[in-house]
């Protein structure tokens, strides 16, 4: 089997594949190109679109050439792969401003100095803006039928969950092989990688361009991905984890990977990390602790670079262990004319962002769940003062795993 595809399936990145030995061939034989397309409907990516990033990583340091495909004209429609309803549609601004934030994202994880590797990023608005209508069916909408159509995951569900589903998004799919057939004219790229619930979309785009051109084209999938808790991917009680420290702390990125479920370190240490798989397999004999630490180091210093990740961890260690002010930890600012004497350890909870609900947090003061300075808190009624702040600063704590600095300006 081809190096790159061995790798891939022995760190669990492999879900589906359209013709194995062919494209294990191909790879062989010469440099690939493969694309991955993220839409842009937020401005940043989250740990939710990580897997695929480190595809494109991966296929990269085994010598072929990646292609970012930003879904600058997609967008405009919306993937109703895995949706139970119509996305909203964002403004032309927001989505050339989410389209270059995620361009920038991603160059943080492939490498641009190599002129043979360097990622190609197109945005397929280009090719989608001028669109003839009816030079469109004629030449790409007759290569589909409604029947086939139908059985996709990503209609099938949302009709029988009797869902509506816009003749808008019904179009999602075809566009999407469009891109695959402009890719394979225009870039020479073969092959396309996307989560499992892509698989129908790729299966079009690989079937559209055989019969187009009579050319071979292939679709890789990888797994979706669950905590092991049954919670998705990418998201947290606190919300979503950015992949932009503008959204996301460093410190807040590397607890994320250090707060892990047991089960998924050594599965996320295979998917998230440049580790090799032999190196993995010797971390195993180490303490659970340890090899979590590792994951957050090796992650965070991959986003945001060692020094970032070596804070994290030192804060980190001061804030758990010695109880005391890392640096790198998430801090807000409050004007000191707010502290008069109505504002209250609720409003302050809520203030920092930690919790928004006043009957949950009256529930962790009844639980000596919220902190001040390490001290734990029992007054639902406690008045915030300047007494309490230490070189204008108090650590507020709510439970074992949220921390923020709260300053005085």
């Amino acid at each position: 089997m081809n190096k790159f595809l061995k790798e891939f399936k022995d760190r669990g990145f492999l879900y589906q594949c359209t013709n194995e030995s062919e494209l294990s061939s191909l790879l062989d034989k010469k440099k690939v190109k493969a694309y991955i397309g993220f839409d842009c409907t937020a401005e940043s990516l989250h740990v939710g679109s990580l897997l695929q990033i480190m595809c494109l990583r991966l296929f990269q340091r085994h010598g072929h050439q990646p292609i970012v495909l930003l879904g600058g004209g997609t967008t405009r429609i919306g993937d109703p792969s895995g949706k139970d309803k119509t996305r909203k549609i964002l403004k032309e601004d927001e989505i050339e401003k989410n389209s270059k934030n995620i361009e920038n994202i991603l160059k943080k994880y492939l490498i641009t100095n190599n002129k043979n590797t360097k990622p190609i990023f197109v945005n397929n608005f280009k090719w989608l803006k001028n669109l003839n209508y009816i030079s469109f069916l004629r030449d790409i909408g007759k290569h589909f039928t409604i029947n086939k159509m139908l059985t996709f995951d990503s209609v099938k569900m949302r009709l029988e969950r009797e869902q509506s589903l816009s003749y808008m998004e019904f179009n999602y799919m075809i566009l999407q092989a469009y891109d695959f057939l402009e890719l394979n004219k225009n870039q020479d790229c073969s092959l396309q990688i996307g989560g499992s619930d892509q698989w129908g979309n790729i299966i079009n785009g690989v079937d559209l361009i055989k019969r187009y051109s009579n050319k071979k084209a292939y679709g890789l999938t990888t797994p979706l991905i669950t905590l092991a808790s049954g919670a998705k991917m990418g998201k947290t009680e606190s919300g979503a984890v950015w992949l932009d420290k503008k959204l996301l702390s460093p410190y807040n990125y590397w607890q994320f990977w250090r707060n892990i479920d047991d089960r998924d370190v050594l599965k996320f240490l295979n998917f998230f990390t440049d580790l090799s798989i032999t190196d993995i397999e010797k971390i195993r004999v180490q303490d659970i602790n340890q090899q979590k630490i590792t994951l957050a180091n090796e992650t965070t210093s991959m986003l945001h670079g060692t020094k970032e990740a070596k804070l994290s961890e030192e804060t980190a260690k001061k804030t758990f262990v010695e109880h005391s002010l890392g640096s790198a930890l998430p801090s807000f600012f409050i004007n000191k004319d707010q502290l008069d004497k109505n504002f209250n350890i609720i409003d302050l909870v809520i203030l920092s962002k930690l919790e928004n609900s006043k009957s949950e947090i009256r529930r962790l003061i009844k639980a000596n769940g919220i902190k001040i300075n390490n001290q734990t808190i029992n007054n639902e009624k406690l008045i915030i003062d300047k007494k309490l702040f230490i070189e204008n600063s108090i650590k507020l704590s709510l439970g074992k795993k949220r921390h923020i600095k709260v300053k005085l300006n």
